[in-house]
């Protein structure tokens, strides 16, 4: 008997690449915050390798090391020996949920999220409630709430708090209008020009529900420059947010439902990082799983982050000026996980006009981490507020975010200091230059 059991359990030998350099550490937000090893990646590794062995147990204090983490790659990006930390943590977290009781408040909250935010109908329902909250100014409050309640110079307290969670929820209330989240995609959109490829719009569930406009800006800037584009209503979530959570059989679920419903396109575009990331990876969540994981292996190659997709071809459709100074944030689970960062850079440089800006501490994540801003508030705030304050000094006139959780986050914590800046998503930014205004 040991700490985890042997379902999926972290490999040994990926964790034996890790040398425990210290490569990782300037990058690990959690460890940049608070200087303790045990919230470090390479501290991390220790826990798991010591979890392999006999007669080990899950403490709740490892636990609680564990649940610190953001799962956002950067040390990933780091390694110079190449350490897959990404699957280590993937499949450490799934042996948490499966193997530790946490505490009912906290299983009661886990519950609600997972089963509101996989499902765009109820995210839907949920929306004008957030529009209200917004309205009120409850957001506002809400974050001094979680601001107040931990500094960001220790670690947050072991005992989870159903207060700051739900109050972090109402933090995040959306700004943009209730529209973009009744907002529903014709099922197809024909190319201009001779066609460039057969290309699957992944809607997604939070961007579907709250960044519709996202969606849509992306489907006509790819039909634009000759993909023929088809926006399945099919699947309603990938299992991204279960799958960096640990929920794992939920996450594989979808992720069968995903690779059925998608197969056949010669690419998958995503407009969401977190979502990205997941299904390139289906087949590590899968491996187990002999009639899937050589689909899941065609389907992840098919992935393609809208951005890169618009850059990989010569364009088609003239750009028109914007007079923009843009701060470009690097959305983790697109630059860490998937290893895009020159792709939307160049679509943005290649606007006239756009003057491109680059805000300090880019490898540190800005808090959101799926749902993690939802259960390890404190620390996300903390985050945050420096993603925040890196984005405002740059001066810019606007910030491009390619993923819906970081527009989310940094929007909250910039109007929180004060200063709210309109976040986007870059594809918006492309398709407003070809013509739409």
């Amino acid at each position: 008997m040991s700490a985890f059991d042997e379902v999926r359990a972290p490999a040994a030998e990926t964790i034996a690449d890790c040398v425990h350099c210290g490569f990782c550490l300037p990058t690990c937000p959690t460890y940049v915050l608070w200087d303790e090893e045990m919230d470090s990646p390479r501290g991390r590794i220790v826990l798991m390798r010591a979890g392999l062995e006999p007669g080990s147990e899950l403490s709740a204090a490892n636990v609680e090391h564990f649940d610190n983490c953001l799962g956002c790659m950067a040390c990933v990006t780091a390694c110079p020996s190449g350490v897959r930390y990404d699957q280590l943590i993937e499949d450490t977290r799934a042996q948490v949920e499966r193997r530790h009781r946490r505490s009912p408040a906290e299983r009661l909250w886990r519950r609600a999220l997972f089963a509101l935010f996989p499902r765009p109908g109820r995210l839907r329902a949920l929306a004008p409630l957030l529009a209200l909250a917004r309205a009120l100014r409850l957001h506002r409050a809400a974050l001094r709430l979680v601001r107040k309640s931990g500094g960001a110079e220790s670690p947050p307290p072991g005992r989870f708090s159903l207060v700051r969670s739900a109050a972090a929820l109402t933090a995040l209330a959306p700004p943009r209008p209730l529209r973009a989240a009744g907002r529903r995609l014709p099922e197809r959109f024909a190319p201009a020009g001779p066609s460039r490829g057969r290309v699957a719009l992944l809607q997604g569930c939070v961007q579907r529900a709250f960044f519709g406009d996202v969606n849509l800006a992306a489907a006509r800037a790819l039909a634009a420059e000759g993909f023929e584009v088809h926006a399945p209503r099919r699947p309603r979530c990938c299992g991204a947010l279960a799958l960096h959570a640990g929920e794992a059989e939920p996450a594989r679920a979808l992720a069968r439902a995903t690779i059925a419903a998608l197969e056949g396109y010669d690419a998958i575009a995503v407009t969401a990082a977190g979502c990205g990331s997941a299904m390139r990876d289906y087949a590590h969540a899968l491996r187990d799983d002999p009639a899937w994981v050589g689909r899941a292996e065609e389907l992840g190659r098919k992935v393609r982050d809208v951005t890169e997709l618009l850059a990989a071809e010569p364009p088609r459709t003239r750009r028109r000026p914007l007079s923009l100074r843009v701060a470009y944030h690097d959305a983790c689970h697109l630059a860490h996980a998937q290893g895009v960062r020159d792709a939307p850079r160049a679509l943005l440089r290649a606007i006239p006009g756009v003057e491109l800006v680059e805000p300090a501490e880019w490898e540190l994540c800005c808090g959101s981490a799926g749902v993690y801003n939802l259960l390890r508030p404190q620390a996300a705030a903390a985050l945050g507020e420096r993603k925040a304050r890196n984005l405002l000094d740059a001066d810019a006139d606007l910030i491009a975010a390619a993923n819906p959780g970081c527009a989310l986050q940094i929007a909250a914590h910039a109007t929180a200091l004060g200063r709210p800046v309109p976040v986007v998503h870059p594809v918006e930014l492309v398709w407003r230059s070809m013509g739409d205004g």
